[in-house]
């Protein structure tokens, strides 16, 4: 019998740790730096507020991958966040997260998308019809790429993540020693003075924001070479680096606008661009940000699917969304899924209702996932740890502490779009008992 065409059961072993930064580096820095340092300086409204938010934002997403990094070390399985949710709490909690992410990533893949058709606008002038038509298009061949291969998938992330970050860093440096005034004026801005604490609250929802995606990786934690070792490295690695680019960029910036300008820039890039390359700083900045929601597309596209996956290999989803490509060894039916998903928001709704719609997102889960290394570590203590957490209870109690702190923060600052996002993740608890009544129904009907 010829048994080259059956399928695989499990996704091979193909991604190493090059890779594994770049998906975490890529998914990271997205649209966020482009964007949110303006909201953040009108917020804190000085310097001292404005790099306490961009550092405690930081040390937030790394205590989060310090911990984190335990979990996907302990089960290097398809599905990260699901996984680790459903061996500390139970199915439940493990499908209310996948009922988040159906919600919330084929939003942002839609964003990105559109967002990339916009700034392909500056270059050729493209009718807002036709710019979805093309964000529907990218969405599309991107996935059609990481259906053919994983490891084409990580070839395009690898090369998009490292021309992202060499453009930043270049971008950064040209800014900072070719801005007038010289080094007798090393930044544009007033002194440091006394931050606003209540406005640095609200602004470390922003920056939480521009961090967030670092936790995709483990989603292919079971594509992941030695994920022992390869999965903490490339998840505290990748979060330090993007630290380390995020500080750079915005030093830049102030180097060229004070903090009034910088909190009324509605492209604060294009801004501090403009104000050291003229005219080109805008085309440069266009570029780098159809380069930069590129490559976090890719990498979204390239590990999201594997939620949906894991979850139904399960049987918490449709059987049919855990078929592996013959040929290709690829979750081609979860991808098809949520892209399909994804283009009918690309064709029906345009950018701001979809970030609107993105509002309070996944940080809520990975506190509940880290608590979940609290349980674990008591009772699963044989489960083997090739890495266990740094600086343990401390660091994940932090983690914990200011994740909730954030959620709290966010239902007193925008009470009604938070509050809406957490009752339709709700909603996800009776769907998943109406599923197991049906699923216990095919059973009873069919012996």
């Amino acid at each position: 019998m010829n048994t080259t065409s059956s399928p695989p059961r499990e996704l091979p072993r193909k991604l190493g740790l090059a890779t594994g930064m770049a998906v975490v580096v890529g998914i990271i820095i997205g649209s966020g730096i482009f964007r949110v340092p303006s909201g953040i300086a009108a917020d804190t409204g000085n310097l001292t507020g404005i790099a306490l938010v961009w550092l405690l934002g930081g040390i937030v997403a790394l205590f989060g991958a310090l911990s984190i990094a335990e979990l996907a070390a302990m089960y290097p399985a398809a599905g990260g966040p699901y996984v680790y949710l459903r061996e500390a709490y139970g199915k439940p909690l493990a499908f209310l997260f996948g009922w988040m992410f159906l919600l919330t990533q084929p939003i942002s893949w839609a964003a990105q998308s559109l967002m990339f058709a916009e700034y392909l606008g500056f270059f050729v002038p493209i009718p807002v019809a036709i710019q979805h038509v093309i964000a529907a298009a990218l969405i599309v061949l991107v996935a059609i790429a990481n259906v053919r291969s994983v490891k084409l998938g990580a070839v395009i992330q690898n090369v998009s993540t490292s021309a992202k970050v060499l453009a930043i860093v270049g971008l950064s440096v040209a800014i900072f020693f070719l801005a007038p005034g010289g080094e007798h004026n090393p930044l544009h801005a007033e002194p440091m003075g006394v931050a606003k604490w209540s406005g640095i609250g609200i602004g470390l929802i922003a920056a939480l924001w521009a961090y967030d995606g670092w936790e995709n990786l483990t989603t292919l934690s079971g594509e992941v070479r030695n994920p022992g070792r390869n999965l903490p490295m490339a998840l505290i690695g990748g979060v330090v680096l993007v630290m380390v680019v995020y500080l750079l960029i915005n030093v830049a910036y102030l180097r060229v606008l004070s903090v009034p300008q910088l909190a009324a820039s509605k492209s604060v890039a294009t801004d501090a661009a403009t104000v050291v390359l003229g005219r080109a700083g805008v085309s440069l900045i266009g570029a780098l940000v159809m380069l930069s929601v590129f490559g976090t597309l890719n990498g979204s596209i390239l590990s999201t699917p594997r939620v949906f996956f894991a979850m139904a290999e399960d049987g918490l989803f449709f059987r049919t969304v855990g078929k592996i490509h013959p040929k290709y060894e690829t979750p081609y039916v979860a991808i098809a899924f949520i892209v399909v998903i994804a283009v009918v928001y690309v064709l029906l709704r345009d950018f701001m209702q979809l970030a609107e719609a993105y509002v309070l997102g996944i940080w809520p889960f990975l506190a509940l996932c880290v608590i979940g290394l609290f349980i674990l570590r008591r009772t699963r203590p044989e489960v083997l740890r090739p890495y266990r957490t740094f600086g343990y209870p401390v660091i994940p109690a932090l983690f914990v502490l200011a994740t909730f702190v954030v959620v709290a923060n966010a239902l007193y600052a925008q009470f009604w779009p938070t509050m809406a996002s957490i009752l339709i993740t709700l909603i996800g608890l009776p769907l998943y008992y109406l599923w197991m009544w049906r699923q216990r129904k095919i059973l009873g009907d069919h012996p």
